[in-house]
């Protein structure tokens, strides 16, 4: 695998999870790629480790789930106690998706996978380098790093992403401003080995006058307990870094949680602050931030993590498609106009958990133990806290890069793109025919344009007369979107399959006309990320997505696209 040699890299500080899938993202779409970290050597611990459902289906899509399914433990029922009382109960199996639960997995583990994916894609982590200063300018950026072997080196990159965390050097060298509060509390988290009464597949939070505990499932008899302290950061000896004991944890198991639980050992504990905080631009001129360094908060809800790995494939993209595809700069800044009001609501929603599970008095008591058990037993409320755990309801709906036409059914523009099992009648790169999921169909580092039609397919001879117009429309489509974005499309024409599908291909997966609705002939045109930014009939809205096409992606003032080897 080659990239475009000619193009100037972009440099990535931070290999944590969101760094890492920046790199990922652009590297398979053959950019250029320095990812620098100070650290040495990775961590071996860390606080995030739940993978949810949409950073699953990503990671499908770029052919690297399967070693996260291996390694991860699945739980699919949330529970939610109130002094010892069961208020609610969330089951994710329900989810549309390949993936209806939540994935636990270190995330020590999910930084080695994705580093070593990068690895195949030609990409190093370079550890023990230390970003020094930067300058930014109209060409690019002028980055001083320090290596492990202690000589400096100068790195000049097109774009800088800041993915180096919650201290992150790069915003306080800009003078960013960090806006939000730092929490009382403290939390403690633990490894430890547990004896408890509930199946593993299930992960427990615990509400109590005393303060906050949860329990989730590691698999084979290990959990981590999280659990607020309610006040700062425990202090210890000068230079000694304060570790929670095993006494301390059975003690706020045996407080908080009224349930028989028996801790055996443990392997591993820490405390950490909390804050709530985020920036007000994601993007400074040829700076962009992702993760840990644009937003922090609580973690109620297991949203951070997969929160800045999403960022970091917004983002990829459209970097690419400004460096290799030669689109405006100004798709630069949609990244800012769809990501932040997300990370948003992610600050309000964490606070708003965190809040509500540590309640001991007043409305917010009253509301998780009263008001949240009604609310939740409601189906549409139950459907759509699910929705909003598992990150499959985050939408683009409002992006300029966003135009809806209706159809009868399936995803709205600016939806992600659900998976399907369709009959492939013709595709990129001489694709046979035959059956296909849109999640393997989906090459991250294109756009895909999937032509939904009957069964007579693309042969106008076997079509009535408005059938076979209705395909002419979409074949001149095919043709002018080809000549807008050459090298960056690939087009697949799809119809239903047959019903009963019992092949490993259609295993639990919906059909086209349950996820796509059941509108023929209709065009769907995703972006790289997974998302919709188009879909419409061929007879009457194909004029508008061309003209989209031309404003938002395509090479500005006829210039042709860098030349890629797509090897």
């Amino acid at each position: 695998m080659t990239v475009a040699s000619s193009l100037p890299p972009v440099l990535i500080v931070g290999a944590g999870p969101t760094g890492l899938a920046a790199a990922m993202s652009l590297a398979r779409a053959r950019i250029p790629v320095r990812l620098i970290d100070r650290a040495p050597e990775p961590g071996r611990h860390s606080r995030a480790i739940g993978i949810q459902a949409r950073t699953l289906e990503l990671f499908e899509q770029h052919r690297i789930v399967e070693p996260f399914l291996e390694l991860g433990h699945r739980a699919h029922v949330a529970n939610l106690y109130s002094n010892g009382l069961r208020r609610a109960r969330l089951d994710f199996d329900p989810l549309l998706t390949r993936y209806p639960y939540l994935l636990f997995l270190d995330q020590a583990v999910t930084e080695r996978i994705l580093t070593d994916h990068l690895a195949t894609l030609g990409v190093e982590v370079e550890r023990g380098s230390e970003l020094l200063t930067f300058t930014q300018g109209s060409a690019g950026v002028n980055a001083e790093v320090r290596r492990a072997n202690g000589r400096s080196e100068s790195i000049r990159s097109a774009y800088l992403i800041a993915a180096d965390g919650a201290h992150s050097t790069i915003r306080h060298k800009l003078a960013m401003k960090f806006d939000g509060e730092t929490l009382a509390q403290s939390f403690l988290l633990a490894d430890v080995a547990a004896e408890t009464p509930w199946p593993d597949d299930e992960f427990h939070v615990f509400a109590s006058g005393d303060g906050l505990a949860a329990l989730f499932p590691f698999g084979k008899g290990r959990w981590r307990l999280i659990a607020d302290c309610k006040a700062a950061v425990p202090t210890a000896p000068e230079g000694a870094i304060p570790v929670p004991t095993l006494e301390e944890c059975r003690a706020i198991v045996e407080r908080r949680v009224h349930h028989p639980v028996s801790l055996a050992d443990m392997n591993w504990a820490s405390y950490f602050s909390v804050n709530s905080r985020m920036v007000r631009e994601l993007r400074m001129e040829r700076v962009f931030f992702a993760g840990d360094a644009a937003h922090v908060h609580s973690p109620a809800g297991a949203q951070g993590m997969n929160t800045g790995i999403q960022e970091a494939f917004n983002l990829g993209w459209k970097l690419a498609r400004v460096l290799a595809g030669g689109a405006p700069e100004r798709l630069l800044d949609t990244y800012h106009a769809e990501r932040y009001p997300i990370e948003r609501i992610v600050l309000q929603q964490t606070s708003f958990m965190t809040q509500l599970a540590e309640a001991d008095h007043g409305p917010m008591k009253l509301l998780r133990e009263r008001v949240m058990p009604a609310l939740v037993a409601l189906g549409p409320l139950r459907d759509a806290a699910r929705q909003a755990v598992s990150e499959l309801s985050i939408q683009y709906r409002r992006s300029p890069l966003t135009l809806e036409h209706m159809v009868d059914g399936g995803p709205r523009a600016g939806e992600r793109a659900p998976d399907a099992l369709a009959r492939v009648i013709d595709g990129p790169l001489g694709k046979a025919p035959g059956k296909g999921r849109i999640f393997d169909l989906h090459d991250p580092a294109s756009f895909s344009l999937f032509l939904l039609v009957d069964d007579a397919g693309t042969n106008g001879a076997a079509q009535n007369g408005s059938a076979a117009r209705a395909t002419e429309a979409l074949k001149n489509f095919v043709e002018a979107i080809e000549r807008i974005l050459p090298q960056a499309l690939r087009v697949w024409w799809l119809c239903d399959a047959p019903n009963g599908d019992t092949t490993p291909e259609g295993e639990g997966a919906p059909s086209l006309a349950e996820s796509y609705g059941r509108t023929r002939p209709a065009f769907y045109l995703v972006r790289p990320d997974g998302y919709l930014c188009a879909r419409g009939r061929p007879s009457s809205d194909t004029n508008g997505v061309l003209r989209l096409c031309e404003t938002w992606f395509a090479a500005k003032n006829g210039i042709q696209p860098a030349s890629v080897d797509r090897e």
